[in-house]
């Protein structure tokens, strides 16, 4: 699973993932499977606990959920951040998103998502000099 985007690929979405976390106290997170077989929030919801992503200070964790196989992918963030952002942001985010994987552009459609919610993070919950990386930025990986 590890090998679905190369090192460079790698490199560049943990790059987003901090230059989107430069400008806010929220959190990103990438996690990709090889397969989901069941509702994709379902197993992205379940994802999110496994990271412990519902432990940051603000409630403003956002996980991009990927399983490459099944061609499944979610965008989900926790209670502070759905508090504020509009009812469609998630949806508008994964058809931006969707637009690059219908052209095998995996990686930059990862990016896309990730520069989006650090957007709408940075809005919400700037960055304050006090903040620390609650969260890894490096990306997980499913054993399935």
């Amino acid at each position: 699973m590890k090998t679905f985007f190369t090192e460079d690929q790698k490199n560049k979405i943990i790059e987003a993932i901090q230059t989107a976390e430069r400008n806010t106290s929220g959190e990103i997170r990438v996690h990709i499977d090889k397969t989901c077989n069941e509702d994709v929030l379902d197993r992205a919801a379940w994802w999110f606990k496994q990271l412990k992503m519902e432990k940051t200070a603000q409630r403003n964790g956002v996980l991009i959920y990927l399983a490459v196989q099944s061609k499944k992918f979610a965008i989900i963030g926790d209670a502070g951040i759905n508090a504020i952002v509009p009812k469609d942001f998630w949806e508008t985010t994964k058809n931006g998103m969707l637009e690059h994987f219908k052209k095998q552009q995996f990686a930059e459609g990862v990016i896309y998502g990730i520069l989006e919610a650090g957007e709408k993070l940075k809005v919400a919950f700037p960055y304050k000099s006090d903040d620390v990386n609650e969260l890894s930025d490096d990306i997980s990986f499913g054993t399935k």
